[in-house]
């Protein structure tokens, strides 16, 4: 027969995992829109997004890709300031200029550590260009994830390429170019 003090420990232990999984989740999700264009929360600026980007990181943190498609074209950056100069590199392209990429995340294995959270997840992105050009990439990933005094914030993100393959020019009939429901979310949030 178990004790209510053992019953408390044991809720206890899994309160903890499940808030830190909920954080990870709720802070890798925050990342992945960050990335998406067009930007869905409007009245950001590119230089805006990439520093929001940036902040999600420890000042510690790091961003990487490995291996070698991924670690050639985007190296390793370290802390936030390098981290949000590596993003507004993306932002401020424009020759040719991006007009959409979204990321689809799968496959996820997620899991709480003594120092925060971390998981594997897949993904994929479909990029298009406005000078009709796209392409789709899947990569794996592996973040890892820790509480701070300013709130959970990512430690360590990896990316490591699986796949990028042209898709034909214009296969798309139409793409999102602003988007109403964050729109009108963050107007109903703004009223309020």
């Amino acid at each position: 027969m178990t004790s209510v003090d053992d019953t408390i420990e044991q809720l206890t232990r899994e309160v903890r995992q499940l808030r830190a999984e909920a954080e990870a989740r709720r802070l890798l999700g925050r990342y992945m829109s960050l990335c998406d264009s067009p930007l869905p929360e409007p009245g950001l600026s590119d230089e805006e997004r990439a520093r929001a980007i940036g902040a999600l990181f420890t000042e510690d943190g790091v961003w990487e890709g490995v291996g070698g498609t991924h670690g050639a074209q985007f190296g390793r950056h370290v802390g936030p300031e390098a981290i949000t100069a590596h993003m507004a590199g993306f932002y401020a392209a424009r020759n040719p200029r991006q007009v959409f990429n979204t990321h689809y995340l799968c496959s996820e294995q997620l899991w709480a550590t003594p120092e925060g959270a971390e998981g594997h997840w897949v993904q994929f992105q479909p990029w298009i260009y406005d000078d009709g050009h796209s392409l789709i990439r899947s990569s794996r990933l592996h973040v890892r994830f820790r509480p701070t005094g300013a709130g959970w914030r990512i430690s360590h993100y990896r990316t490591e390429n699986l796949f990028i393959g042209d898709l034909p020019d214009r296969w798309w009939t139409t793409h999102l170019e602003r988007s109403q429901l964050r729109a009108r979310a963050e107007s109903a949030v703004e009223a309020r």
